[in-house]
């Protein structure tokens, strides 16, 4: 079988997924890169599996999966493959996957401890680290909420290094619902905040129990009304002279601090 070229219409269907409106109208998603591709092997996401002949050598035991999965394994010439991605240096593996993101109903769960909600965050990059370092400390779900980036992105799936195919992720533009459903579910709700009045190293008693934390856009952090709302605004303290701290780092502070808390809580004494 020849290679796919880049005018191949399996390859031009595909490559239509790199836009938003498209992968929403299909219900799938690319996912680029070894990590990705493995993690949507895991859960069994994937459909067809575009693939490079260097690459085919490089991961024949991803190929040999994914055939025995029952996905499609299609492949492709170098040029093909660079147009199914967004990277400079493309991997020549890119698998076409089934969207991820659940309701918030489901996201939400039955008990939920840790979530982690950031709100209006435009960074695909960020958005995928956050996905990642929730993922990393064992939380129940992230929930992008506002007018956030798509997680399906190319950005934010290698950013989240396989993360996206391993927790619940649910967006919801309405603020408003994401508040009112983290009530409901009896989750208290902290938002970082400079001017917060609990230090993070004094708030173990608050991490203890179910916790969804708010994190603000990049460019403008937490918007002060919606931190208000908030059942807790907390600071993260700076000891050096650096002024503020990126959202990604403060996310993956404030969600370990999270973990670390439930986690000891949770084991038995002797």
């Amino acid at each position: 079988m020849d290679p796919f070229t880049e005018r191949t219409p399996r390859v031009v269907s595909a490559v239509k997924l790199l836009r938003g409106a498209d992968r929403r109208k299909a219900g799938r998603f690319l996912a680029e890169g070894a990590n990705s591709v493995t993690a949507a092997l895991d859960t069994g996401r994937i459909e067809e599996l575009f693939v490079t002949t260097d690459a085919a050598v490089r991961h024949s035991d991803l190929v040999e999966r994914a055939l025995a999965l029952g996905a499609r394994v299609s492949p492709v010439t170098d040029r093909a493959a660079k147009a199914l991605g967004d990277t400079v240096t493309p991997p020549g593996l890119v698998a076409v996957c089934r969207l991820v993101d659940v309701s918030l109903a489901e996201a939400l769960g039955e008990s939920p401890r840790l979530l982690a909600v950031p709100v209006a965050i435009s960074d695909p990059g960020n958005a995928g680290t956050v996905i990642r370092v929730a993922d990393a400390v064992g939380a129940d779900a992230a929930i992008l909420a506002g007018d956030s980036v798509d997680p399906h992105n190319g950005k934010a799936v290698r950013s989240s290094a396989g993360s996206v195919f391993h927790l619940p992720i649910a967006r919801e533009r309405d603020v408003d619902v994401v508040l009112a459903s983290l009530a409901e579910a009896g989750v208290r709700v902290l938002a970082t905040a400079a001017d917060g009045e609990i230090e993070l190293d004094e708030a173990d008693d608050l991490l203890a129990g179910p916790t969804a934390w708010l994190f603000g856009n990049e460019a403008h952090g937490l918007d002060p009304e919606l931190a208000a709302r908030a059942d807790h605004r907390v600071r993260i303290p700076i000891h050096g002279r650096a002024e503020s701290l990126n959202l990604a780092t403060a996310a993956a502070i404030c969600l370990y601090s999270s973990a670390r808390v439930q986690h000891s809580a949770s084991r038995p004494t002797t």
